[in-house]
């Protein structure tokens, strides 16, 4: 992923954007206690089981009520529940509880009630923008047994949050081509000269959010207080946003956690906090926390909702390279469950809120290419990452949400996109690592029926962060720039190619050997300037013909026929 702070090769942060092959965490979840009285029905509702640090964690298992649904109608909430046996109780009755995130069980506020049955509705008001809004809180049903609430269901969120959205702003795809921007190039019309059609970018809450006492902070009611906003911050974003859509380019943005600023302490996780990271898991296990990060995320998607004279952002990419623990989302914790859950709460919280200002905006997750390998111990493997994410996403309840993947080579320095070492890359899901080589793997992984939309639709893939270095030969950067973009073009799923970067960043180039850019360190352009320049346009036979001579084949027909080359070793340059 891209960053504007600087790690080694193992995590390189890029001005906006970071690398990733790193990571790592910790764990801790409450158990629910039951009385001696209820116990026997509480276990044949839940099953506790230990994790790190001595802590518990409550898992379902075979509760007797489901919820199929939670929508928006009008001003209300709507479940629908259903039951194969319906649980005996005191009363005869289904309680319903909205929960905030940080809550488990029946901790919440019963906000329904209904006779219990095989098959019922319950609904209740939404409450939107008060300090009642159950828009981003999740959802459960309870019963009365022997005096005390058990739960006997899942917990659901809401999963229409673009219902009640004010703005459906028409977005702006027009194609995959996109570049990390160097924005001291963005005003002499250079994009336009390359034909980027996307960029993506960083926007880290350290730096947009403020209190009441900073000169020209901007307030932002929203249910029930006040937060604020860096004025100045914002007014550069507003600038550079607008910029880029007056020139028909679409904007991404990647939303981070730098955990340094005094004025967002309270969205840095505690079980992240004192850790030594440029990224930080964002805080769902408090008030303070929760009620902050929705008040951002409502904020950012009316801001630039395209309605607000502020710009449009058609896409949203919540943290980077999440399953790196130690480099971009960090916890104390090494469990995957309790990482995957803090990443998934947040998700929720910036997804609906988000969807609930601009119907049309896209939500991404952020994995990186480590599918089966990790490059330090840190680490989760993108691909179990990614299982538990839709996990939870199908057991609270499905919505639209989007993969953002970064197929780095592997090792980041290898400069030949189309032969990569064999021991790293293959061609099945055994594989360490997904590259462009074989990204189809991926995109086939996401086709399977579990990983669809609710609409049954495979979700979109962005590949918001790819680059190749020319440290080791400008020729191989050339020719590695025009197989991934030709690979990603052949791919109908993948609506995003991202390159990192548009200039060479000095760090990288002397640390880690990655001199990613189209422009050197002293402002020159590579031979690349013109490949990347000529793809995707009627000049970019010429492209194909300069790869394909680089290669040493037709690279239409290495591309068509799906013809994977590799070679032998750990990626030692030749």
């Amino acid at each position: 992923m891209f960053t504007n702070r600087r790690k080694n090769v193992c995590g390189t942060a890029r001005n906006g954007i970071a690398s990733g092959e790193t990571d790592n965490r910790r764990a801790g979840r409450r158990a629910l206690c039951r009385m001696a009285a209820v116990a026997a029905l509480a276990l044949a509702f839940s099953l506790t089981a230990p994790i790190s640090g001595g802590m518990r964690y409550v898992k379902a298992e075979g509760r007797p009520v489901k919820i199929s649904s939670c929508t928006i109608s009008g001003g209300d909430v709507v479940c629908s529940l259903s039951a194969g046996s319906v649980p005996s109780s005191d009363d005869g009755k289904y309680y319903i509880y909205a929960d905030e995130v940080y809550q488990d069980g029946t901790a919440g506020n019963i906000v329904a009630s209904v006779d219990a049955g095989a098959s019922v509705t319950a609904s209740f008001p939404l409450n939107y923008n008060t300090a009642d809004s159950n828009l981003s809180r999740k959802f459960l049903v309870a019963v009365k047994s022997g005096g005390q609430m058990i739960q006997v269901s899942d917990e659901h969120y809401i999963t229409n949050p673009e219902a009640i959205a004010a703005h459906t702003s028409a977005r702006r795809d027009t194609g995959i081509k996109g570049i990390l921007p160097d924005l001291t190039k963005c005003s002499n019309g250079e994009l336009q000269d390359l034909g980027i059609q996307q960029i993506v970018y960083n926007m880290d809450m350290d730096e947009i959010c403020v209190d009441a006492s900073v000169g020209g902070a901007i307030p932002f009611a929203y249910n029930g207080q006040t937060y604020y906003f860096n004025g100045g911050r914002i007014a550069s974003f507003d600038s550079m946003i607008k910029s880029f859509n007056n020139s028909g380019i679409q904007v991404t943005l990647v939303l981070l956690n730098g955990g340094q600023s005094p004025y967002a302490q309270d969205l840095v996780h505690p079980a992240a906090r004192g850790g030594d990271c440029p990224g930080y898991a964002l805080n769902v296990a408090d008030a303070a926390g929760v009620n902050h990060l929705k008040a951002v995320g409502a904020f950012l998607a009316q801001r630039y909702s395209g309605q607000a004279g502020c710009g449009q952002v058609d896409n949203w990419i919540v943290g980077n390279e999440v399953n790196a623990r130690t480099s971009w989302w960090y916890t104390s914790s090494s469990s995957l469950d309790y990482n995957v859950n803090i990443y998934v709460k947040a998700f929720r919280i910036i997804y609906n809120e988000m969807k609930s200002q601009n119907a049309n905006v896209r939500i991404y997750n952020s994995i990186d290419q480590e599918w089966n390998r990790k490059s330090n111990p840190g680490s989760f493997l993108a691909r179990a990452y990614l299982d538990q994410f839709n996990y939870y996403m199908l057991r609270e309840g499905n919505i639209d949400w989007n993969l953002s993947f970064h197929p780095y080579n592997s090792p980041l320095y290898d400069p030949y996109a189309w032969n990569g070492p064999s021991v790293w890359v293959k061609n099945d899901l055994s594989t360490p690592y997904i590259t462009m080589q074989n990204l189809e793997l991926l995109v086939n992984y996401m086709h399977q029926s579990q990983f669809l939309n609710p609409a049954g639709q495979v979700r979109s893939i962005s590949l918001a962060e790819i680059g190749y270095t020319s440290v080791f030969g400008d020729e191989k950067q050339e020719a590695s720039i025009a197989y991934g973009y030709l690979k990603a073009a052949s791919l109908p799923d993948v609506d995003a190619f991202m390159l990192f970067r548009q200039t060479d960043d000095a760090y990288e180039v002397t640390e880690s050997h990655l001199a990613m850019g189209l422009y050197d360190l002293n402002g020159n352009r590579k031979p690349s300037y013109d490949i990347y320049k000529n793809l995707g346009t009627a000049n970019a036979a010429a492209a194909k013909a300069r790869a394909s001579q680089i290669i040493g084949m037709d690279i239409d027909q290495m591309i068509g026929q799906g013809i994977m080359w590799t070679r032998s070793g750990t990626g030692v340059i030749q």
